[in-house]
């Protein structure tokens, strides 16, 4: 694993062991390389990407809509399961599909919850908040506060944050 931005998942990957949710969110704008960034960091752990649409969609193939909105949860922590740690996820445009009415964050939060979980998040975080495509578009979300680490493709850390506040506290 080599460069700033890999450096900032393994970092949080470490702080987040303690946390309720061991969730780190690779959150970048669509075409700006978290695909190749999750490859080297899965490969770095000696574990694979999961592709959440090409492996939900074979799963929910023969589901009526309301048994896939009901059943998602469970076969995403079933995936979640068969993976070896931390698990690598990419591909989630699936889960902020409007017919399946689940909250993607939810979902991987509560996938997090025993197990390390790292996943892109295709959009961008502005002041704050945590967005998944544009305003008006139907899959748009946006949260105030994610109980998750994020890196940016720009290369910011929420772990980066913490650090600088305890060591602020102890100054």
């Amino acid at each position: 694993m080599a460069g700033p931005i890999h450096d900032k998942i393994k970092q949080s990957l470490q702080a987040a062991e303690g946390l309720y949710y061991r969730l780190v969110l690779l959150v970048g704008e669509t075409g700006s390389g978290k695909t190749g960034v999750l490859r080297d960091v899965a490969d770095g752990f000696k574990t694979s990407v999961i592709n959440i649409n090409l492996a939900l969609s074979s799963e929910l193939l023969d589901l009526t809509a309301k048994q896939r909105s009901l059943r998602l949860p469970v076969i995403l922590d079933q995936i979640a399961d068969k993976a070896p740690l931390p698990v690598v996820l990419d591909n989630l445009e699936i889960l902020f599909d409007k017919d399946l009415q689940q909250d993607p964050l939810r979902l991987l939060q509560s996938i997090s919850r025993n197990r390390a979980v790292v996943a892109s998040w295709n959009g961008i975080v502005n002041f704050g908040r945590l967005l998944y495509a544009e305003t008006g578009h139907p899959e748009y979300r946006s949260h105030d506060s994610v109980d998750a680490l994020i890196v940016g493709m720009d290369g910011a850390a929420t772990v980066d944050s913490a650090k600088n506040n305890r060591e602020a506290g102890q100054a």
